[in-house]
């Protein structure tokens, strides 16, 4: 089916308030994931994979640091204008204010929308790791001529109490937004399950603009909590999207279908990265059909004197000595020295282990040292004056002050 002319707003300005302290110097969608992303590399994949090239990123909390990866890792063809991805900061055009959600950042650049002149306008948060074909959304949205589309995922109806709820028809046209109720509205096709919001959205761009302006007036500023329930009960024509039906080329059979994951707390931020390693992982990374696009690096390759690594990711640039590592994901130009032993962590970038020193269910964000014979993670009561850590347990050791590119010896 021939898609009209598209234009992608992805909304990267989240706080990230429960991923303390990941989220002390940065944005939630600049935190690093994984070998060689960021959070935000996956809508970015998801919406180039799926040829959408027109692409305004919106950011506001802690910024500097997601400007950067997107400006470093993120240029598109300067020949081709419509193939872009440029990053849009609070304008103020109504007054001081920051954006006051997710409708309000939108309204705030209507005049994007105007310049640009789209049929389509997409709206995805930058939040979540996942993949997903978008074109499929786009041809449902045109199929049902809805005038808004909604993303939503099936999960088990004894879970759904924690999430927005969508209540829908067998053809999927919305009833009701139920925001976490005690009794679920389950699926047409499926008693056991109910639909969950995504916050992933496609509009009609002229009513798009028609309902921004109206909830603007109203000062509702949240689409979520305020323009789609309002939606629903006008005149419009909202429709669910299953994401359940969306097929991803080479897929494996051994992966969990509709993979998608909030990694908003740090206990999600690790059970995520778990559900990266093994032999059958539930998100497989290892797609060449739709790869997600990683950051670029400059540096020599990987270099092992003498390793024992057991199911783990180990980016470019690290050295390993004499060490074991297992069940771990290790980013770029980690030194781990002899007789480390790193076991079920995450090791962030430009980090130094030293000699004995051991690291058990720890994240440790980038440019920290760990000191010789120094443990993480082992012993509760002690990690507590140098860690923060999670309800879950999960000991996360700050961001360090080693200056970025300090040498990896």
């Amino acid at each position: 089916m021939a898609h009209p002319k598209i234009l992608a707003f992805v909304l990267a300005g989240g706080k990230g308030e429960r991923l303390f302290p990941l989220t002390a110097m940065r944005s939630k969608p600049a935190v690093p994931f994984g070998g060689r992303y960021r959070i935000v590399d996956f809508v970015l994949s998801n919406l180039i994979n799926s040829h959408i090239y027109s692409i305004y990123l919106l950011v506001q909390y802690k910024s500097q640091s997601l400007i950067e990866h997107v400006r470093q890792n993120w240029v598109l063809s300067p020949v081709v204008r419509e193939h872009f991805i440029t990053v849009v900061p609070p304008q103020m055009r109504m007054g001081p204010e920051w954006f006051q959600g997710t409708a309000d950042a939108v309204f705030q650049n209507l005049a994007l929308i105007r310049q640009f002149k789209p049929q389509l306008v997409i709206i995805f948060g930058a939040d979540h790791i996942y993949r997903m074909d978008i074109r499929q959304m786009i041809d449902f949205h045109l199929e049902r001529d809805a005038q808004v589309s909604v993303a939503a995922r099936p999960v088990p109806l004894r879970e759904a109490s924690a999430f927005g709820v969508i209540a829908a028809d067998s053809d999927g046209r919305i009833r009701e937004f139920q925001e976490k109720p005690a009794q679920p509205a389950p699926m047409p096709t499926d008693p056991q399950r109910a639909y969950a919001s995504m916050g992933n959205y496609i509009f009609n761009a002229d009513v798009l603009v028609e309902v921004l302006i109206e909830a603007q007036s109203k000062k509702r500023h949240d689409f979520g909590a305020h323009i789609l329930p309002s939606m629903v009960e006008g005149r419009y024509r909202v429709y669910a999207y299953d994401f359940a039906t969306n097929v991803i080329p080479e897929l494996k059979a051994y992966e969990e279908v509709g993979y998608w994951r909030d990694v908003g707390t740090i206990k999600a931020f690790y059970e995520a990265h778990m559900d990266m390693l093994g032999p059958e992982p539930r998100f497989e990374l290892r797609n060449d059909a739709w790869p997600i696009h990683p950051i670029g690096y400059e540096g020599p390759g990987s270099k092992f004197l003498r390793a024992e690594v057991h199911n783990s990711y180990i980016s470019e640039g690290v050295l390993i000595k004499d060490a074991l590592v297992r069940n771990s994901v290790i980013r770029s130009g980690v030194v781990i020295e002899e007789g480390v032993v790193v076991e079920d962590s995450i090791v962030m970038d430009n980090c130094v282990l030293k000699r004995n020193s051991r690291l058990r269910r720890v994240i440790v964000d980038k440019l920290n040292v760990v000191e010789e014979g120094d443990t993480l993670g082992l012993e509760p009561e002690r990690d507590r004056f140098r860690c923060h850590i999670d309800p879950s347990g999960i000991a996360v050791l700050p961001r360090g002050g080693r200056k970025e590119g300090s040498p990896t010896s």
